[in-house]
């Protein structure tokens, strides 16, 4: 009974395409949007969240803040003095005090912007001072080469990382053939700088809701890195001062926990009798869950609206529905005259109304598929389509069907067959 239902809808959709196809609009789009919306919203979601992973999402940030007065507001104006900054004494007692707990303390300092010629080439990079916690922290992917080590830190070497789209702009992508060379560095303000390139790494791009780019060419800015002793040289500065740095956590560490007991040991053991500043740690997860719960909530809320036409489109189904009822009147009452119950009817119809809605529901699972893909590769992320959205999806257009199926169904049944039979 079932089967030969399915057959006849699918027989009256083929001899009324244009019909059938206007009835499941309203479900193709709502479907594909609702799917569409989804895709690129977990896109954006697993984007975000991957590069803040790259960008340290799981490491902790000690920045040296203004202390709040006892009301919990912070001055309006405020001037550090070196002795309220974070010194290497205080982070050398802080790696030692947390030796199992820690992986690597990562100090970084920006050089500015500079530029390097190399016969017609030029390059742009952002010239960077690291420490070898930077590296040690795993933040570089060597691809030729060695890392900068202590001995470049102590000696204050004039050596410099590099990435491999300057290599591909400057030696034509020979990486061992950019080994050694020595580049001169030009600032923005004119200072020229030479180094030796020791070391090649893998440019890794970020998401553009970050400020990243999704493409690399050659007017793409790198980052140059070289000794933090090195910077300090080239500008004139002594160091061993500073505002922030960031702390990597070892493996398995509960970075919550670890958080709290860091701003412990700096209040407890340096600035506990500092008036002005304290240490404040930062859990960058905190950030991430907050990021990813936004995301989470603008794509329901859309999906929500999106599902709108979903309602539209079944509204659309109970009118065509109620239509084709009305032009087989006679066929109704053929039926019931021939012996067929109010049951059978009834199911008919629902089944009719069902498998336009599943005919629609495919479709739109393709379009949204389509427009979930392109939307995706529009933020320059991978798709990411949810498998159980898709089935949510399905089992919407089957309930929409039932559900506004039924009313006319329910109509078509409940004809008085000799009434029907006498129908024109």
């Amino acid at each position: 009974m079932i089967w030969e239902n399915i057959k006849l809808a699918l027989g009256g959709l083929r001899s009324n395409k244009m019909r059938a196809l206007l009835t499941m609009l309203g479900i193709i789009i709502g479907i594909g949007s609702v799917i569409a919306i989804v895709t690129v919203g977990n896109s954006l979601t697993s984007s975000v969240s991957e590069s803040l992973v790259a960008m340290g999402g799981n490491n902790l940030q000690l920045s040296v803040d203004p202390r709040p007065d006892e009301n919990g507001d912070y001055p309006n104006s405020y001037s550090y003095q070196e002795s309220d900054l974070l010194s290497d004494e205080m982070l050398q007692a802080y790696e030692e005090r947390f030796a199992q707990q820690i992986k690597a303390v990562v100090l970084t300092e920006s050089g500015g912007s500079g530029k390097i010629q190399q016969g017609a080439k030029t390059a742009k990079v952002n010239i960077t001072g690291v420490n070898q916690g930077y590296l040690d922290a795993g933040k570089c992917e060597l691809v030729a080469g060695r890392a900068l080590n202590e001995k470049d830190q102590e000696g204050v070497r004039q050596v410099a990382l590099v990435s491999d789209v300057l290599v591909d702009n400057l030696f034509g992508g020979d990486d061992q053939a950019a080994l050694g060379q020595t580049i001169e560095v030009t600032e923005t303000g004119g200072a020229v700088h030479e180094l030796a390139i020791v070391g090649v790494y893998a440019y890794q791009t970020m998401s553009p809701l970050l400020g990243g780019s999704a493409t690399v060419n050659k007017n793409t800015t790198t980052d140059l890195y070289l000794p933090l002793t090195t910077l300090h040289e080239m500008n004139g500065i002594a160091g061993g001062s500073y505002f922030w740095c960031e702390v990597v956590p070892a493996a398995g560490v509960d970075a919550d926990a670890f958080q709290q007991r860091s701003e412990r040991f700096f209040e407890e053991g340096y600035y506990k009798n500092n008036e002005q500043f304290l240490v404040t740690v930062y859990n960058l997860q905190n950030e991430m869950s907050s990021i990813t719960s936004v995301l989470d909530t603008i794509s329901l809320a859309i999906g929500v609206i999106a599902g709108i036409s979903l309602l539209v489109g079944g509204i659309g189904v109970m009118n065509i529905m109620l239509v084709s009822i009305t032009e087989r009147t006679r066929e109704i009452g053929v039926r019931k005259a021939l012996g067929a119950t109010n049951g059978a009817i009834r199911t008919q119809f629902i089944v009719e109304s069902v498998v336009i809605c599943l005919v629609g529901g495919a479709l739109g699972i393709l379009v949204g598929f389509g427009l979930g893909s392109l939307g995706a590769s529009l933020i320059g992320a991978p798709a990411r389509v949810d498998l159980g959205t898709v089935l949510v999806a399905v089992g919407f257009s089957m309930a929409i069907g039932v559900f506004f199926g039924y009313y006319p169904a329910n109509k078509a049944a409940k004809l008085d067959p000799i009434e029907a039979l006498r129908y024109e």
